[in-house]
């Protein structure tokens, strides 16, 4: 890459399914580095949610190159993902209005709840859409479509809810990584997606029954829609990637998530 011979930094592929993101070293130094990053990223290292942003960079070919802080620590495990600061992280993205208004400023893209079930549908294998489960599925979720809220009521969604994007520092600090997917919308997308993928169903109400779901105001109904929605769109990108092992699971869940709304 141009970059490297212009600047010393040599750049390291860091696993993902982007491919954009490196560890840049130069002799003791060593930071995070991604391609073309949204602009949005100052504003959440600003407020501590991603790591430091160290400089931005336009490359020779026109690519904008990041850099962040490199961050010695690890990913947070599966188990994990019910612990206080996981929730107290996503909420901090949900009630900062100066993220949303960068995010608008930037035409962050807003979504409805009939975006959201048009996009599930949009590119779903015939396989799938004739799955007596799946079916089922999106009979509901086509009927029982949330209510719009105004743009007012809408907040920042992270979008990809996932252990995988949750960085514990050795400081023990929390930080919300990987921003590719972030959107304005309503804050049970990213809820039912924390829910439907790390909170055992059999736990839902319980879960739904804490101090913060009961203060911010959150339906059940909708909660449990999102939750359905966010199982067919995994089971969904699971079969693109020919991961049947977890598509079974996925289709496990999805029939549990069924047996729950209906009681």
């Amino acid at each position: 890459m141009e970059f490297e011979r212009e600047s010393g930094w040599q750049l390291h592929p860091i696993g993902g399914e982007t491919g954009q993101a490196y560890m840049g070293t130069r002799n003791e130094e060593r930071l995070f580095l991604k391609r073309n990053s949204s602009p949005f990223l100052a504003a959440l290292s600003l407020e501590g949610i991603s790591p430091k942003l160290v400089w931005t960079k336009r490359t020779g070919n026109g690519d904008v190159l990041t850099a962040q802080e490199w961050c010695s620590g690890r990913t947070l495990h599966k188990e994990e993902m019910h612990m206080s600061n996981v929730l107290d992280i996503i909420r901090k993205v949900h009630y900062s209005q100066s993220l949303k208004r960068m995010l608008m400023r930037l035409g962050g893209k807003v979504l409805n709840p009939s975006d959201f079930y048009n996009d599930s549908l949009s590119d779903l294998a015939t396989d799938l859409r004739t799955h007596p489960l799946i079916r089922e599925a999106i009979i509901y979720l086509r009927e029982n479509i949330p209510d719009e809220t105004s743009n007012d009521d809408k907040v920042v969604c992270h979008g990809d809810i996932s252990h995988k994007n949750l960085l514990l520092s050795n400081e023990n600090h929390l930080y919300l990584v990987d921003w590719d997917s972030v959107i304005i919308s309503d804050a049970c997308y990213d809820m039912s997606q924390l829910m439907a993928r790390y909170i055992h169903p059999d736990s839902w109400d319980e879960w739904l029954n804490t101090d913060y779901f009961l203060s911010g105001g959150f339906s059940k109904d909708k909660v449990y829609w999102y939750a359905l929605l966010n199982i067919l769109n995994d089971l969904k990108s699971n079969h693109k990637k020919q991961d049947y092992i977890r598509m079974n699971n996925e289709l496990i869940k999805l029939n549990v998530t069924l047996k729950l709304i209906k009681t």
